[in-house]
């Protein structure tokens, strides 16, 4: 039994100490879970802590899903096994810099749907996710002879809203199918968020990087006697397309882990290990502009990426074991294993714009719907159109753009729109500027018009993640609203059906090749010399590359890999030569 009281915290009885990092299972590979929960022990930490995603658990309504990588009752006996319990954050918001801040894009079908509130229509949902999701959790809990001490209502709600009936009809519904343990909130250490964000009778913790020996002070008169909790200690920071890559002292990492232990603070390290965005799973900031994150979540984690230690990782572990009284003399567990391929020829390629006919799903529309409406939930979208009869020479005018658009006109490419350049806020009208125009000459018979969009990730902190649906909104001609289109959807999730028959045309392609992997080890591919797309090793999709970085390569753990291998990369731009290098360098 785990109780929270003003004394402390105690664990059947006795007092505990709360030494918690955070690790996601659905960003690490199930191969590699033991061998991070190990390391995480071998820190000092004696709990991981974890949110959920309802986006990878039910990613078509009424459709679930808690295998593989999403396993989490695995993951959760995994860590039991290893004599580690676990805190959990089930959502429904998680935030984690996670597509649409793990809300389903199905939410976004129903454009009068409101999220993170009362509305009934999205509670409804919320309470059909949890029926299910909490049916995997209860077993778990450590009332039920589990390692699951505590649970979270919601996420930094106070950095969002103020709807209390609504994170109590969250407890209520999380009490109601059977979960037993202690809950809690975390938001900053602002006033604001604390009011808006907390409950009279839920245990509150706070969220900060620095700051730590005074960072309580804004509970003295919120919850003055109650045992002091960082429920995020941000270690780290991560990165978006476009930045520099964020690293952080260790020196000022351990400092601050330092006062937490001098003054009683119980602790979760936000994050312990980051992982990898794979697929398109990352998000997006949006305030003076739009900011997608990148495929790694290396974080400047106290474990990188690829699971190997770092130097904030040994001062930590030195500051926890002899708070515990433990000798960090014991060996730890062994660094990853890496190895380097070399140049893979990919010998086969085909062009993208024609294959987007043969790998899309074609649907017949009046207006350019976004892809929420088809029932997608990532990728790329093509929409086309044939204008008829006698124009004079006007600009097309693209509305509702996100993300990086590119167009065509009679075959011949005419523009790109990039949503992170764009995007200046106007504060009078409160919204983003997310649309653009090319200029049309005068035509007499008929003009087909091709605009390809590449879905980033989906806004998952802040006022704009409803407005954050994937496509486009309108297309007009002049004054002309244009009517009357072929919506091709690309989940690119199944590349088999490429025709490689289809000879390029321009830097835009599929290009494929094969390679042996002798040895053992995790490596890198690295996408220098091509611009913008992504990779896929044996129909794992590594995630994307973006040649404005930080990231140049994508991290590709040895279990995805065999004897015979098969490398895709779909660049949507252009490249410099058909051949891509696999090594044992990460370049972020």
């Amino acid at each position: 039994m785990f109780e929270i009281r003003k004394e402390g915290f105690f664990l059947d009885g006795k007092p505990f100490r709360l030494y918690s990092g955070t690790m996601h299972y659905f960003r690490v590979l199930p191969q590699y879970w033991r061998d991070r929960l190990e390391k995480l022990k071998a820190a000092g930490f004696n709990t991981v802590e974890t949110v959920m995603c309802w986006n990878v658990h039910e990613p078509r309504e009424g459709e679930f899903c808690f295998e593989g990588m999403y396993d989490v009752a695995r993951y959760c006996r995994t860590a039991q096994e290893l004599g580690l319990y676990v805190i959990i954050r089930p959502g429904p918001y998680i935030c984690a810099e996670w597509d649409f801040g793990g809300f389903p894009a199905w939410l976004l079908r129903d454009k009068n749907l409101r999220v993170r509130c009362n509305d009934p229509v999205y509670m409804e949902k919320v309470r059909n996710y949890f029926r299910r999701a909490m049916a995997e959790l209860v077993p778990l809990q450590i009332t039920e002879g589990g390692n699951v001490i505590a649970m979270q209502i919601e996420n930094e709600y106070g950095s969002y809203g103020n709807d209390k009936d609504y994170l109590e009809a969250l407890k209520e519904c999380m009490r109601g199918n059977g979960i037993d343990v202690p809950f809690f909130t975390s938001d900053g250490t602002c006033q604001d968020m604390l009011s808006g964000g907390t409950l009279p009778d839920v245990y509150t913790t706070l969220n900060f990087g620095s700051g730590a020996a005074g960072a309580f002070g804004c509970l003295s008169d919120r919850q003055p006697d109650m045992p002091k909790t960082c429920m995020e200690f941000w270690c780290g920071w991560f990165d978006h397309w476009g930045e520099r890559h964020h690293t952080r002292n260790a020196a000022s990492v351990a400092a601050e882990i330092e006062k937490m232990v001098q003054n009683d603070v119980n602790m979760n390290v936000y994050t312990f290990h980051g992982g990898t965005n794979f697929g398109f799973t990352a998000g997006a900031n949006c305030f003076a502009k739009y900011l997608p994150t990148v495929t790694s979540y290396d974080d400047a984690a106290l474990l990188n990426e690829y699971g190997d230690y770092t130097p904030a990782y040994h001062r930590v572990r030195k500051i926890l074991l002899a708070a515990q009284g433990k000798d960090d003399a014991a060996p730890l567990p062994p660094r990853p294993v890496l190895r380097s391929i070399g140049e893979v020829r990919l010998t086969q390629s085909a062009d993208l714009w024609k294959n987007l006919y043969v790998l899309g799903e074609k649907h017949r529309s009046a207006t350019p719907e976004s892809m929420e409406y088809f029932g997608q939930n990532a990728g790329y979208i093509l929409y086309t159109t044939t204008v008829k009869g006698k124009y004079g020479p006007h600009y097309l005018r693209i509305e509702g753009a996100h993300d990086i658009v590119y167009v065509r006109i009679n075959g011949k490419f005419v523009k790109k729109y990039d949503r992170t350049r764009g995007g200046i806020h106007c504060a009078l009208r409160k919204r983003y500027n997310d649309g653009f125009q090319v200029p049309v000459p005068a035509f007499d018979g008929e003009m087909k018009i091709e605009i390809l969009v590449d879905a980033m990730g989906r806004i998952n902190y802040g006022a704009e993640m409803e407005n954050d649906r994937k496509g486009i909104r309108k297309v007009r001609l002049g004054f002309q609203t244009l009517f009357g289109w072929d919506v091709y959807t690309l989940p690119m999730d199944n590349l088999s059906k490429t025709d490689f028959s289809l000879e390029p045309e321009s830097g835009a392609a599929i290009l494929r090749g094969t390679f042996e992997a002798k040895g053992e080890g995790d490596c890198f591919v690295d996408t220098a010399g091509f611009s913008k797309g992504f990779v896929v090793v044996n129909g794992f999709n590594l995630g994307r590359y973006w040649n404005k970085g930080p990231q140049r390569t994508l991290y590709l753990p040895a279990p995805l890999l065999g004897e015979h291998n098969e490398i895709v990369v779909v660049e949507q731009e252009k490249f410099r030569r058909p051949a891509i290098f696999i090594g044992d360098k990460h370049r972020l």
